[in-house]
This record gives C-alpha cells, structure tokens and sequence, in this order.
C-alpha cells in the first residue's frame, strides 16, 4: 500500500481550560503539508492557546495534537516546527548576526547563517544591535531564527503586532518568498487584511472552536449579501428610510448625496432603486472579509 504523508497538523477534540474559561472548545483542524493557514479570531478566541499546545508548550485538557504524525515535543525537538512569537528572546546588546549564531550554536544541524540572514532580509544590519532594531526588523530577526533548523513547519503568533505598515510588509513579503519553497506555514492573526493577502485558506476561530474554513472568497460568500451604493441628489432622510421597505433590505445609510444599503437581494433593491426613485449610478459590490469576520464571530454560527 502506498503510504501517505501525515498532515503537518492534527488536531481532534481539542480542548483547553483554566479555572471556569473554556480557551479552547473541542476543537477540530487538520493542516496538510505546504498549506498557508491564517488562523482568524479575535482576541481571547483561542489562537494562542491553541498554538501553545501544537508547540508542545501546554498540554490539552483533551483531545489530541500531531505534528507530522508525531507528539509535539518529538515535533519540535526534531527541528520540525519552529515559531516566531509576539514577542521575547532576544537580547538587545548582541548585533542580529551574533544573535543569530548564537541560535544556530544551540541546534545540530542548521542552515549557514549567511543564508539564513540572506532570507529574512537581515544581511544589510547584520551588524546592527538588537536593541537599536524597529519592531519589523525585530520580528524579521525572530523569524530568522526560526528557519535555522529548516523547520517543516513555521509557527507564527500574531507576528506584526505593533509593526507599522512597512514593517509588515516586509515581514510578510520574506516569509511569503520562504513559503513557496513549500514550508507549512500557520498563523495566528487578528488583521483580517493579512489573512486575506497572505493564506491559502482561512480558518476563523471564535469562543475555541472553528466557524468557518475555507479561502478568503468561500470566508466572504459565508456573509450572504452585498452592499448596493447609489446617488441620490436631496434624498430626505425618510425617503432613505423607506429602503428598509423593500425586500432583504437589511441596512441604509446616508452620507451627504450617496445612499448605502446593505440587502439579501441586490437585484431587487437596484429593479426599485432605478424605477422608484431618483437614485442613479449603482454600484454592487459583494462584501468583505470583515463582513464576514463580524457576522461569524458575532454569532458564532458554526456552517
């Protein structure tokens, strides 16, 4: 019999508690081997109980863990899994070239630290102290030390918190060129444009269980409607209001000569729209992952 590669992650019936707060809530997930997930949540939705547990850093209370078909400190301990944390672990005085040969002197086997620093974008201020590195820089620095081992999977927990815009960027554009040489790589993040640009698939959390798993599109298309923009020039207030009239209407707002309107059914708002009333140039468009992200989380509806 041909023998398949075990998922990079295995999760059965999780569950975590502490004291009366269920963190984590029987929860099920399997990641297969070169997956980009975006674990999606907001806070106190399990992510990072979740994730200490994969690491081997916290034990269930039940359920199950695997990594590669194997305990997660097995997992780790081989070089397997590797994680870049919030925050922590580093020591400001060494340059992040030092800091990056220290790591490498604590595994059996690493990649050259050349190579290493050359892929988190860190070669230019290899010789630069911790201490005077932005957050961006820091994390890239983190994110290095964690590819020594050449882990199979990497482990990130909410990694940009606190970096600018740039700093993002550049974080997520060395970890991207990283992953398509076919990492696993799974992340903790409650920026939902980062889930959207980043994963393969979106797996959104809420009260320790999973609400929804999909690609951003499917994420999007679980928050049914769409948003219908008009103008209407001199539009009372009660005339926007009688919107809520029609059909699978399920929101108006007025800002100054435009008209928004959130519906189930934007053909039948735009038939009325354009036959009822002044209203004119219409635009439809399908809603957000933040759309989504509210109506799950709030509801905590599971599909």
């Amino acid at each position: 019999p041909v023998r398949t590669a075990p998922p990079a992650v295995a999760l059965h019936g999780l569950t975590k508690r502490f004291g009366a707060v269920t963190a984590v809530d029987g929860l099920d997930l399997t990641v297969q081997p070169g997956e980009i997930v975006a674990f999606l949540g907001p806070n106190g939705a399990g992510k990072t109980s979740t994730i200490d547990m994969v690491l081997g850093l916290s034990r269930p209370d039940a359920g199950t863990v695997e990594v590669f078909g194997l305990p997660p400190r097995t997992a780790v301990a081989q070089g397997l899994v590797t994680a870049v944390m919030q925050s922590g672990g580093l020591l400001k005085d060494l340059t992040v070239g030092e800091t990056v040969e220290l790591t490498a002197a604590l595994f059996a086997h690493t990649r050259p630290v050349a190579e290493v620093l050359d892929r988190a974008g860190l070669t230019d201020i290899a010789g630069r102290r911790v201490a005077k590195c932005s957050g961006g820089q820091q994390q890239r620095l983190r994110f290095a030390m964690a590819l020594l081992p050449e882990p199979e999977l990497l482990i990130l927990d909410e990694p940009t918190t606190g970096m600018d815009v740039e700093g993002r960027r550049e974080f997520w554009s060395a970890i991207r060129a990283d992953a398509e040489a076919g990492r696993t790589v799974v992340f903790a993040t409650h920026y939902l444009e980062e889930a959207d640009a980043y994963a393969d698939r979106i797996v959104l959390v809420s009260g320790g269980r999973v609400v929804a798993d999909g690609t951003a599109a499917e994420i999007k298309a679980l928050s049914a409607g769409r948003l219908v923009t008009a103008t209407w020039i001199d539009a009372t207030p009660a005339q926007a209001a009688a919107l809520y009239q029609v059909e699978g209407v399920e929101d108006v707002e007025q800002r100054g000569d435009t008209v928004l309107v959130r519906t189930r059914d934007s053909d039948g708002l735009a038939r009325h729209l354009l036959t009822a009333t002044p209203a004119r140039d219409l635009q439809i468009t399908s809603r957000g992952l933040e759309d989504a992200f509210l109506a799950l989380t709030q509801n905590g509806a599971s599909r």
